[in-house]
């Protein structure tokens, strides 16, 4: 018999998001939610162009300065720019003036709260990268805590305190946020 729902024959992408709901079962059809107003596509806006986390790894690791900025990534002027103003248009980075003794006034780029916030964010991307990526000599860096010398870890757990692993099952429900789409692919609110 051919998977469906609601008696609705499935075809290759609604049998691999049927698949994917056995690991993360939902409430609903997730495909009844709007995409627009997810969250994570919201941040992806900020943050998913390219060239655009490693600014933000360098702003993390204190590298302020364009000219710094682009010597060290090794990225084009042009795309640096672009790349910061997005960043200050989305609140994640304030740009502020300053000016060395016989220079003309320039600009350094520092993190807002929003921008730091997205520490874990970084890390646990970086902590994939060692997992799935490193060389046969082991990941490039290490984070250290540095109050303690602690290596830091990226944990994910629910708010009772389990762990959640890449193996649980969660549970994805509408929050009070959440657009559903309408029959006609219109969004609703």
């Amino acid at each position: 018999m051919e998977p469906c729902i609601q008696g609705v024959p499935l075809g290759f992408d609604a049998q691999l998001t049927r698949r994917m709901m056995c690991v993360m079962p939902a409430v609903m059809d997730p495909r009844e939610l709007d995409s627009a107003v997810c969250s994570i596509a919201r941040t992806m806006e900020w943050i998913g162009h390219p060239w655009t986390l490693l600014v933000l790894r360098d702003l993390f690791n204190g590298v302020r300065r364009f000219d710094e900025l682009a010597d060290h990534l090794g990225i084009a002027r042009n795309v640096l720019t672009r790349r910061l103003a997005g960043l200050v248009d989305a609140g994640l980075v304030e740009k502020v003036s300053y000016r060395e003794p016989g220079q003309r006034a320039r600009h350094e780029y520092r993190l807002t709260r929003a921008g730091w916030d997205l520490r874990p964010v970084l890390l646990a991307v970086m902590a994939y990268g060692d997992d799935h990526l490193a060389g046969p000599d082991g990941p490039p860096l290490r984070v250290e805590h540095a109050d303690c010398g602690g290596q830091v870890l990226v944990r994910l757990e629910c708010a009772n305190g389990h762990p959640i692993g890449s193996d649980s099952r969660l549970r994805a429900i509408p929050g009070p946020g959440a657009g559903f789409v309408r029959e006609s692919g219109a969004s609703a609110h």
